[in-house]
């Protein structure tokens, strides 16, 4: 069993990689070596057989060399996250839309080859008027380039799979949260920012109001939903590849509430109110709950509240303790 996961220098990327060599197997089989590809040069596991290779998935001959050792599985995590895909048009097109396209020319040209892929696609492919819970027959309508792009990649392994180019799973991922790490570009990331930084006793920016609601998982549900994808059998999912996932359903208020639970107030003090109308015009078009049965039935599974994701950020990042009560206890140095 040979696994190519682009975008593994990520954060997702890297916990997926971990997670896979310390589980050894998939599909019922041992685990014989891994590909590894991002813009920048991942890191391969000692003792896993392989190669980790700095490539632009948006160069045709990048994606033709990934494909070298026909992995078994494809886990295409690689994209241009939503803040910076809505700022740069061209770029979100040519990293997200046609570093896809690439990656299945590349598959499409090799004679007896089908590999599963599992694609991370987003729930940006839903944009307002929306219904406050969305159901498995709401049909995707994006607001946003992001959005777009991952649903035109959708359509495009749906296609394929129906022609048997490849065997395709998208999975429309909540929002991750807490994402560990330093924020990005994404207009998402001050969901997790919020959380994050006060439980070190660091100051965050609230640009949204509290009742701002949304759909998350952590980051350790996240590789859990990747490789119960890339085992299951897909005959159920018919020409329609693209899966709704579990996750909580949140306001900010909600996650706020939970930091105070675990964490204390000294924790919320150092959430800072900052309007942004441009990230709350973002998210404000994006989806709110979802009633994900396909994928429930499918074994999908995820957190059920706020406070079971704070209480994995804690278990995972920051080993167990919580360090903004130690520093309300014995102060700031």
């Amino acid at each position: 069993m040979h696994i190519l996961i682009t975008g593994a220098a990520g954060m997702i990327g890297q916990k997926l990689t971990a997670a896979l060599v310390a589980r050894g197997h998939l599909r019922g089989a041992s685990i014989t070596g891994m590909t590894l590809a991002d813009v920048v040069p991942p890191t391969l596991p000692s003792g896993i057989a392989g190669q980790a290779l700095a490539v632009d998935l948006s160069n045709p001959d990048a994606a033709r060399s990934l494909l070298e050792t026909r992995p078994d599985v494809i886990v295409h995590l690689a994209a241009i996250v939503s803040g910076e895909a809505e700022a740069d048009t061209a770029k979100g097109y040519a990293v997200n839309l046609q570093g896809t396209i690439a990656l299945c020319d590349a598959i499409a040209a090799q004679q007896d080859y089908r590999p599963r892929m599992v694609f991370t696609s987003s729930i940006a492919v839903f944009g307002a008027p929306l219904p406050p819970v969305i159901g498995d027959d709401v049909p995707p309508k994006p607001l946003t380039s992001y959005g777009a792009q991952k649903l035109m990649c959708e359509v495009l392994l749906n296609d394929l799979s129906r022609k048997g180019v490849l065997d395709a799973v998208s999975l429309r991922l909540p929002t991750i949260c807490i994402r560990p790490g330093k924020p990005n570009a994404a207009a998402s990331g001050f969901y997790s920012s919020i959380l994050r930084e006060p439980l070190i006793g660091e100051r965050a920016k609230l640009p949204v109001s509290e009742d701002t609601r949304h759909w998350f998982a952590s980051p350790r549900s996240a590789v859990g939903f990747l490789i119960h994808a890339a085992e299951i059998s897909t005959e159920s999912l018919g020409l329609d590849r693209a899966l709704n996932l579990p996750g909580v359903d949140a306001t900010v208020g909600a996650e706020i509430e939970a930091l105070e639970r675990v964490a204390g107030p000294d924790a919320v003090a150092l959430i800072d109110k900052v309007d942004d109308p441009t990230v709350g015009a973002i998210v404000g078009g994006w989806p709110q709950a979802f009633d994900p049965q396909r994928a429930l039935a499918l074994g999908f599974s995820a957190e059920t509240d706020m406070d079971q994701i704070i209480q994995v950020h804690i278990e995972d990042e920051l080993g167990g303790q919580i360090p903004v009560q130690d520093l309300a206890e014995g102060g700031r140095q």
